[in-house]
C-alpha cells in the first residue's frame, strides 16, 4: 500500500486508488490501467464540478498496484463493497427477488421459495418478479414431479410419527419421510424437475405425452387421464416462458437507462432460448459516471460474487462496458469457460435487447414518479432545498424557465409551475422569443414578460425561480427582475451538464449531494420545463416546414404549383426534371422553367449513390 499527495510519485502500473477525507473515511475508489496518468487528471484544471467537490474534500490518496486490469476490476469492486464510498455508485431498491430453489445437498432434496443471499448446496431458478408466480409454478410442477417441499422440522416430525403430511395425500409429494420412495428414485424426480426448469422442457413434455398415449392404447384410461393432467400442468408452466431465441441460447441481457443522477438496470435471463427470469435494480450514479462505467458497475454487481452456474455463455448489454475485455476474462474465470460480453447488433438478440431497454426506461420513470408522488419525500425535498439555498421558507411554489432553439432559429421558451412538489399544468406558459440575440437575452425577455408590473393574468409570485442554465443565464434573470422592481425573489440556475446550482453573482456553485431528494426535485422541475419547451419548439418547427420551396419562386401561383405536382408527382421529381420537361406543364414558359430549376437546385439537397464497383457517383 502506498500513499502520497504528489502525482510524480505515483507509478505507471495498473492499480486501484482510494481518496480519503479528513475523518479517515474512503470517499471514492477508482481503477486505472496507468495509475499515474489517471490520478494526475485530478490535479489538473477544468474538472467536473462534482469531481472537484470530491477532490476538495479529500486529504490524501493511496493506491495498490496489480498485475493487470482484470485484477484492478476485482479489487475495485471489493473495496467499493467494503468501504461504501459516498462518491461511488450506490444501489437502491435492489430488493431481494424470489427464487425457486432446490436443496441439492440433502439426502432428499426439497423444492422451496427462497429470498436472500446464495447458499452452497442449493440450486436456484429465476429470479421471478412476483412470489405468487413461483408458487403457481411450483404447484404445477409438484403434480408431475412430487419432490419433497417441506422444511427439515416438518420432515423430521413426519418421519418420527410415521405419517406423511397433507401434500402426500393430495399427490403433491412422494412422501420420502415415511419411505414411500427411495432416495434413488426421489433423486430421479429431482433431476427431472431440474431438467424441466433449466429449459429442456420439450424433452420432458414429449416423454409424458408418449406415456399418456401408451396408457391410452393399453386401455389404462385412469393412468392416461392422470398423465393428461400432468401434461396440461407442464404446458401451462412452459407457456409462461415463451421461446425468444434459438433453443441453444444461454444468455443474460442487461440494459441500463440513466440520467445524470440515477440509473435503472433490467436483466432478462434466457436459458435454452426461453426467458426464465427477470429482475432489476436502481443505481445512484458515481461522481464520474458514464454509460460504459455504469454498465461495468452493473455487471460487477450482478456477477462478482455469483456462483459459476449463474454466469451464462453470453452477457449481452445495451452499452459496451468499460474494460469489456477484462470483464470477459473475469467472468470466464468464474464460469470456467469463455464468456462473451458484447452489444448485440442485429437479429433476435438485438430485438430482445430493445425490449429489455424499454423495461429499463419504464423502471427509471416509475422510480422517479414514486419518489415524486410520495408526500413525505416531497416534504423532505422542499425542506432540503430551503436549507441548501438558505431560503426563509420552504419553496411551496417553484417556477422554472427553459429556452429551446436550433442554431438560434425558432426560439421559444417555457415556464412550468410546481406547487408543493407537484406540477400545476394549468399555470404552464409558452413564449415566442422576439428578436432573439442569445440565451441570456431570451431568458431576460421571458422574465420581463412574466414579472412585468401589471401582469394581472398571473398575480402569483413563486417562492423560487429556477433557470435552466448556469451563471450567465441566472445573472440575466436577476437583472430582469431588478428592472421590473421585483425584490426578495430567490432565483437560481441549474446547469444540466454538471447539475450544479448557481446564484446570481456567485463565484462558486452550490453542489447538492447527488442522491438528495432536493436535487432530484430541482432536476425534475428543470426536465419538465425542458420537455414543455422542446414540445412547443417541435410544433412550431413542423408548422414552419410545411411551406414549400415552390412558394419562393416569383410568378408561381397555386394553380401552377398544383399543375407541377400533378405532372411530376413529388417535389423531388420536379427538382430532377429538365427545363424542357418543366415547359411541358401548362403555363410554364422558358423563363419560369429556368427560375424553377435554379430555385430548387439551391433549396433541395441532391440525392445520390455510389457504385461500389466503379466508385462512380450516381444521381437518384
Amino acid at each position: 500500500m502506498q500513499a502520497s499527495d504528489k502525482p510524480s510519485e505515483i507509478p505507471t502500473l495498473p492499480g486501484v486508488y482510494r481518496w480519503w477525507d479528513a475523518d479517515s473515511k474512503v470517499i471514492y475508489v477508482g481503477k486505472a490501467k496507468n495509475l499515474k496518468n489517471r490520478v494526475s487528471t485530478y490535479f489538473g484544471k477544468n474538472l467536473h464540478f462534482r469531481t472537484q467537490v470530491m477532490v476538495n474534500r479529500a486529504v490524501r490518496i493511496d493506491w495498490v498496484t496489480v498485475r493487470n486490469e482484470t485484477e484492478a476490476l476485482q479489487l475495485e469492486y471489493s473495496w467499493i463493497k467494503e468501504f461504501d464510498p459516498m462518491f461511488n455508485v450506490r444501489y437502491r431498491d435492489d430488493k431481494s427477488y424470489p427464487y425457486l430453489a432446490l436443496s441439492t445437498s440433502e439426502e432428499f432434496p426439497r423444492a422451496f421459495v427462497y429470498r436472500g443471499d446464495r447458499r452452497k448446496g442449493v440450486t436456484y431458478f429465476g429470479p421471478y418478479v412476483q412470489v405468487w408466480a413461483i408458487r403457481d409454478t411450483l404447484d404445477h410442477l409438484l403434480r408431475v414431479f412430487p419432490v419433497r417441499s417441506c422444511t427439515a422440522g416438518v420432515f423430521r416430525n413426519a418421519k418420527s410419527a410415521g405419517r406423511p403430511c397433507l401434500l402426500a395425500h393430495i399427490d403433491r409429494c412422494s412422501a420420502p419421510c415415511v419411505g414411500n420412495i427411495t432416495a434413488e428414485n426421489h433423486l430421479k424426480l429431482v433431476n427431472d424437475f431440474k431438467t424441466f426448469l433449466t429449459g429442456n422442457s420439450n424433452e420432458i413434455i414429449v416423454d409424458v405425452e408418449n406415456r399418456m398415449k401408451a396408457a391410452s392404447e393399453a386401455q389404462d384410461y385412469e393412468r392416461a387421464s392422470v398423465l393428461r393432467d400432468d401434461l396440461s400442468a407442464l404446458q401451462r408452466v412452459q407457456q409462461k416462458s415463451a421461446v425468444v431465441l434459438p433453443m441453444d441460447s444461454n444468455a443474460d441481457l442487461i440494459a441500463i437507462s440513466h440520467d445524470d443522477l440515477q440509473s435503472a438496470a433490467q436483466v432478462f435471463t434466457v436459458r435454452h432460448g426461453r426467458v426464465t427470469g427477470q429482475r432489476g435494480f436502481i443505481m445512484e450514479n458515481s461522481v464520474e459516471a458514464t454509460s460504459r462505467s455504469l454498465m461495468t458497475d452493473a455487471l460487477m454487481h450482478l456477477y462478482a460474487n455469483a456462483p459459476s452456474e449463474d454466469i451464462p455463455v453470453e452477457v449481452l448489454t445495451n452499452f459496451e462496458p468499460e474494460s469489456s475485455a477484462s470483464l470477459s476474462e473475469l467472468l470466464s474465470a468464474i464460469r470456467g469457460s469463455y464468456v462473451d460480453v458484447r452489444v448485440p447488433m442485429r437479429g433476435d438478440k438485438r430485438a430482445l435487447m430493445e425490449t429489455v431497454k424499454s423495461n429499463a426506461d419504464q423502471a427509471l420513470m416509475l422510480h422517479k414518479s414514486k419518489r415524486s408522488a410520495d408526500l413525505v419525500t416531497r416534504s423532505q425535498a422542499l425542506a432540503e432545498i430551503q436549507q441548501a439555498l438558505d431560503l426563509p421558507d420552504a419553496p411551496l411554489r417553484i417556477e422554472c424557465i427553459d429556452v429551446s432553439h436550433i442554431s438560434g432559429t425558432n426560439v421559444v421558451a417555457s415556464l412550468v409551475v410546481f406547487e408543493d412538489g407537484i406540477p400545476r399544468k394549468k399555470d404552464y406558459r409558452h413564449f415566442i422569443i422576439e428578436d432573439p440575440r442569445d440565451d441570456t437575452a431570451s431568458i431576460a425577455q421571458v422574465v420581463d414578460r412574466r414579472f412585468k408590473q401589471h401582469d394581472e393574468a398571473r398575480p402569483y409570485r413563486p417562492n423560487l425561480l429556477v433557470i435552466d442554465g448556469g451563471l450567465p443565464q441566472v445573472n440575466a434573470a436577476a437583472k430582469a427582475l431588478e428592472i421590473n422592481g421585483v425584490s426578495n425573489m430567490h432565483v437560481v440556475g441549474l446547469a444540466k451538464r454538471m447539475e450544479e446550482i448557481w446564484r446570481p453573482g456567485a463565484e462558486y456553485p452550490i453542489i447538492m449531494p447527488r442522491g438528495s431528494e432536493a436535487l432530484f426535485m430541482l432536476q425534475r422541475v428543470r426536465d419538465e420545463a425542458h420537455r414543455f419547451a422542446i414540445t412547443f419548439h417541435r410544433e412550431r418547427r413542423s408548422k414552419s416546414m410545411v411551406a414549400s420551396p415552390l412558394d419562393a419562386i416569383p410568378g408561381l401561383g397555386p394553380v401552377k404549383k398544383k399543375a407541377l405536382l400533378a405532372a411530376f408527382g413529388s417535389l423531388k421529381k420536379i427538382q430532377l426534371a429538365t427545363e424542357q420537361e418543366l415547359m411541358t406543364v401548362s403555363g410554364i414558359g422558358e423563363v419560369q422553367a429556368h427560375e424553377i430549376r435554379i430555385a430548387l437546385a439551391s433549396n433541395i439537397p441532391q440525392v445520390g449513390a455510389v457504385n461500389l464497383a466503379t466508385g462512380e457517383i450516381i444521381d437518384l
